[in-house]
This record gives structure tokens, sequence and C-alpha cells, in this order.
């Protein structure tokens, strides 16, 4: 039965390990190395399962020495980032250690009563023993991200009620004990912001991994149908000449003709993927009667990662075609210019739009968590390359001014 137990604890140990590894991952992204991640799992399943007893200075300051280590060689991520993550996750680790094992040890004792001699000589000592230290690595198990910080609220909660509440007056103890949970109070929203930040922006991160997947899967399509419009569209001129006029097969030809000229029309920025969008803009426009023209020459802008140029033109169409559909027919209108000047590179989108229009980042969409993303990643995209963003409205047309050095 003991050795059945001990079994069980194992993957309650290793579970608590890859609990704490992956939490650990969420703040502080990882090194990028396989090897380096393996044993930085390795590493914290021996930091994870330290063990803390009263008044233990050496395995205080030996767990926060290792940790500190740990931190600086297995992850990524400046210095003031990794002495956060060491100041919430160091206090954490060392209570929820400390908590499991003495809170174990002092039931034991308060049910059998034995010396740490009897427990060695009995077996069935020994076997309560070692199924109150398997529930107690249960426990440890189940804390989880969010426990954490509640668990920080809390204390500072508990710390000053109970320090002002019970210590006697006119004791300056307290100062120093109010200030720390003023500075943890804070800490604590600042992560809980942080949390909710990081999960947004993992949101993000795969809206645009989506969107590069697409674009390549385009590319690849577009590349297949064109040659097929050349080769039909050769067919199909031999097929007029040689089927004479006013008859039907003319007729045919003539109308199956229309219906894919529009795979000649086809503007070549310089970037693939550019391509792809606004050949998808321009067809998406036309159906909405909106008058499109592009001025693109995209050859030196190659610099920009994938994404960012999907970020960039898509977002700022969809906007511009989402604007001008509002308006009568007659009045929709978008023309996006792109270039090098000088040692920048420009890009211009500008649309129509009705004179009540009111800039914004914020969408007008219900659900603004998943939209409302479109101005504000365009910014992002934009800054990262040391550029400029600007937006600005003049006699009913809506104008987004971009200007990116060039490396």
């Amino acid at each position: 039965m003991i050795e059945w137990l001990e079994f069980l604890a194992f993957p309650f140990t290793l579970g608590y390990s890859f609990v704490f590894f992956r939490l650990l991952g969420t703040f502080l992204p990882f090194r990028r190395s396989r090897v380096v991640t393996a044993a930085g799992f390795l590493a914290c399943g021996i930091l994870s399962d330290c063990i803390i007893y009263s008044n233990d200075l050496d395995n205080l300051l030996g767990t926060l020495l290792f940790f500190g280590v740990y931190v600086v060689i297995f992850h990524r991520g400046k210095l003031m980032e990794k002495l956060s993550v060491l100041l919430v996750f160091y206090p954490a680790l060392i209570s929820v250690n400390y908590l499991t094992m003495d809170i174990g040890k002092r039931t034991y004792y308060g049910i059998t009563g034995a010396s740490y001699e009897e427990t060695l000589e009995s077996a069935e000592l020994m076997l309560i023993s070692t199924a109150i230290h398997t529930i107690s690595l249960l426990l440890r198990l189940l804390i989880r991200m969010w426990l954490i910080v509640d668990m920080l609220m809390l204390a500072s909660f508990v710390a000053v009620f109970t320090i002002i509440l019970f210590m006697p007056e006119d004791t300056v103890i307290v100062y120093p004990i109010c200030g720390a949970s003023i500075f943890s109070s804070f800490g604590c929203m600042y992560l809980a912001s942080y949390i909710c930040e990081s999960i947004q922006n993992a949101y993000r991160i795969q809206e645009l991994e989506t969107q590069r997947n697409y674009y390549k899967d385009r590319i690849r399509d577009e590349e297949r149908v064109r040659s097929i419009y050349h080769d039909l569209k050769n067919h199909l001129l031999i097929w007029q000449s040689e089927s004479g006029e006013g008859n039907e097969v003319m007729q045919s030809a003539r109308k199956l003709q229309s219906r894919i000229e529009g795979y000649e029309k086809y503007w070549h920025t310089g970037n693939e993927v550019l391509d792809i969008i606004i050949r998808d803009k321009a067809k998406l426009a036309s159906e909405m009667q909106i008058d499109f023209n592009a001025v693109i020459a995209f050859e030196d802008g190659s610099f920009l990662e994938t994404l960012d140029i999907s970020t960039i033109f898509g977002n700022a169409l969809d906007n511009a075609i989402e604007a001008s559909e509002k308006l009568p027919e007659d009045q929709r209108l978008i023309t996006v210019k792109a270039g090098r000047v000088r040692d920048m590179l420009a890009v211009l989108v500008e649309n129509t739009v009705s004179s009540d229009m009111v800039i914004t980042e914020k969408t007008t969409k219900k659900d603004n968590f998943l939209h409302g993303f479109g101005l504000s990643n365009i910014r992002r995209a934009v800054e990262q390359y040391g550029g400029q963003c600007t937006v600005g409205t003049k006699d009913g047309m809506f104008a987004l001014k971009i200007m990116i050095p060039m490396p």
C-alpha cells in the first residue's frame, strides 16, 4: 500500500511542476530552443518541489537564488520583467509548499502523536504519513493562475485587517506593513490586467496567423487560376473565330469571356501577398458598387513582415469599405497609393465618408472584444518599424497616412 501511495504521489508532483512551468511561461516566454526548454522543465521540477521548514533560512535563500538563476537562463524578457516574475511567484511558491507540507505534518502528529523514530519503526504509522503526504501533494496541484492572484490580494487584506485590529496602539511597525500592502494591491491589479492583455494578444496573434495561412493558400490558388484563365482565354478566341458571328455559340463564348475577364485585371504591386489583398478588396468593393483605385509600387516594402503587410492594408481597406458602403452609390470612392518617397515608405488610403463621421479607434460593432483592433493593430504594426500613422478628414474624405523609414 505504501508503494502504491508513493507511486501515486509521483504524477501529483510531476503535474504540479508542469502547472508551475506553464504558469511561468505565460508571463515570460521560454528560450527558442527545444533542448533548453526541456532542460528548463527539469530544472523547474526541482524548483517547484522545494521543501521549506520553519526558521529555514538556508532553504529560503537557496530557493530564491535558484529561482533567479532559473529565470535568467531559461526565459526571455527584460530584466525588470524577470525581476517582477521573481517577486510575484517566489512568495507564492514557498508559501504553497510550506503550507501544504507543514499542515500535513501537523495533521499527522495531531492524529498519531507519534515521534519521528516511532514512525520509522511502525509500518502502520508510515502508511498514515505517506497517505497524508500524498494528499498534500494533490492539494498543491490544485493551485492555478487566477488563484495565485486571488491569494496575493487576500494576503494584503488579511495582513492589514489583522495588524490594525490586533496590534497595540502607537506601534510604528504597522507602517511598513501598510506600505507593503499598498504595493501588493497595485501589483495584483497590474498582474490581473497583464493576464487580460496576454489573452487578447494571444487572440490577435492567432487571428494574424490565420490571415497568413489564408494568403499563402490564396497565392497558390491565384497562380493556378491565372494559368487556367490564360489557356481558357486563348481557347475562347479560337472558338469565336471558328464559330462565326451572331450564332448561339458566339454569344455563349462572349458571355463566358465576360465572366472571367475580372482575372485579367490584376494588380502587380511587387509583393505577392499584397497582390492578393488588393485583388480581394477590389472585388469586394466592386460588389458593393464602390469605385476602387490603386496605384502601388511596393518592391521596396519587402522588409515588412507578411503579417504586418496584411495588418496594415487589410484593416485599412476593410475600414474604408465599411465606411464607403454607408454612402449613396454615386459617392462611394476608395483610393490606395503606396510607394517609396525618398527614404520613407509611404502609404495613403483615402475614402469618402459621411459628414457626421467621428474618428475613433473603437469599433462600432457590438462584439467589441473580438473587433475594434483595426486602427490600433495598424498603428502597432507601423510603430514597430519606427513609423508614424495619422488619420484625418477633409472635404468629405477620410485619409489614413502611414510613413515608415526605410531600413
